[in-house]
């Protein structure tokens, strides 16, 4: 599988420039590519007035992840704001190329920025098959929290998942435990692991380092970039993952 990670500087609160400014970079990959990857609220940056730039489902941002998809053929994941039954959610979307999609609402939401007097915390997490990859996006603050990610044993020779990805905006004085973490819940689950991370400042002067990264199953980092936009292209082997958990198969030991 081929994956692009999009690690970029957002626009404050404003929508339209965003989604221009992503559409651009989208028109530019330098390769075909299976799985995009976007920041969390790639559309605003990370806010909490949300009354002033939430859209329902099925309108422009939406239509705009169809679109993109249609014209990439790959899957277009990121989270954005979304407003539905009278509450708000920081709401990731998985949009594939015949628009068909899947989304996933944040579970862990952020209190010291009080995110969960804002958003309504989702309640199931999201695996997504694709093109012979299990798939599980989760979203910023939920990467402290290791049993949500836990990837079971679901056949005797399958785990739940073989790619867990994280979006993300995630400041720059938290960046040793984003590094660090995306490392353990590698090495713990025995999958890949890709964090998109923003870089910039947003409106309410937070900086951001990004540190995007690509992990492999043993933890070892095989693509991390720090501090400036990038978008960065890379191969997995499915056969390389499966091969090591042949070798070296610790869910079989794993707690219930």
């Amino acid at each position: 599988m081929n994956i692009t990670l999009i690690q970029t500087e957002l626009h404050w609160q404003d929508p339209v420039a965003n989604r221009a400014m992503l559409e651009e970079k989208l028109f530019t990959l330098p390769e075909p590519t299976d799985l995009i990857v976007l920041p969390e609220m790639f559309t605003t940056g990370f806010t909490m007035d949300a009354r002033a730039v939430a859209e329902p489902m099925n309108l422009t941002t939406f239509k705009w992840l169809k679109q993109m998809a249609a014209q990439t053929n790959a899957v277009v994941t990121g989270s954005y704001v979304v407003k539905e039954n009278g509450g708000y959610y920081n709401r990731l979307i998985w949009m594939e190329p015949d628009g068909q999609f899947a989304h996933y609402d944040k579970r862990h939401l952020f209190r010291m920025a009080g995110e969960e007097k804002t958003y309504s915390a989702g309640t199931s997490r999201l695996v997504r098959e694709w093109r012979g990859w299990r798939i599980c996006p989760l979203i910023c603050y939920d990467l402290r929290f290791p049993v949500w990610s836990r990837n079971k044993q679901i056949a005797p020779d399958q785990l739940d998942y073989d790619l867990l990805l994280y979006v993300a905006n995630w400041p720059a004085p938290r960046q040793q435990p984003w590094d660090t973490l995306l490392q353990a819940r590698a090495i713990e689950n025995l999958s890949y692991v890709v964090g998109v991370n923003r870089v910039g400042t947003d409106g309410n002067g937070h900086p951001y380092r990004g540190g995007s990264a690509l992990v492999d199953f043993k933890g070892d980092v095989l693509f991390r970039q720090y501090d400036t936009e990038v978008i960065h292209q890379q191969t997995l082997s499915l056969d390389d993952l499966q091969a090591f958990r042949a070798k070296f198969p610790a869910y079989l030991d794993a707690d219930v």
